[in-house]
């Protein structure tokens, strides 16, 4: 039987990307990803629920996540579900799905608090992402370019 294991989610950071490196030196990032769904309810009432979903990502695109998004940053991310089981300290059996990024996309705009291009955790962009050619500000050399 054929199987498929795609998850697209649009959201903003819950904290600022954690990276690490593995003992081959392949960059890791982990970081939290809130996705909101609004409603009416059968009474008429608006109502709001956050899923919140912990993401990896490795290599290249693990140092530029960490390198151009913090906490409250809006970022769409491609990936699959992968289950991550574990004995903890206290020697019970645990277990978590986690999205493994295989692609991510810069999203125009910001959270509240989430930093404008006055602000230090822009890093020096506009609301619009980083500078794509063509547009004001020039090119962007291509060791900046973070795909």
């Amino acid at each position: 039987m054929a199987s498929f294991n795609k998850i697209l989610l649009m959201g903003n950071l819950t904290r600022d990307p954690q990276l690490s490196y593995t003992p081959s030196q392949t960059a890791v990032v982990d970081f939290g990803l809130a996705t909101n769904r609004r409603w009416t309810a059968q009474d008429g009432s608006q109502r709001d629920e956050t899923c919140f979903v912990d993401c990896r990502a490795f290599g290249r695109m693990a140092e530029n996540i960490n390198k151009f998004f913090r906490k409250g940053k809006p970022i769409f991310v491609e990936g699959r579900l992968s289950f991550d089981s574990w004995t903890g300290q206290d020697g019970v059996k645990r277990s978590k799905h986690r999205v493994t990024v295989e692609n991510f996309t810069f999203l125009p705009g910001t959270s509240a608090g989430g930093g404008g291009p006055d602000q230090p955790d822009s890093g020096g962009y506009d609301e619009a992402g980083p500078p794509a050619p063509g547009r004001p500000g020039g090119p962007v050399p291509d060791d900046e370019i973070p795909f």
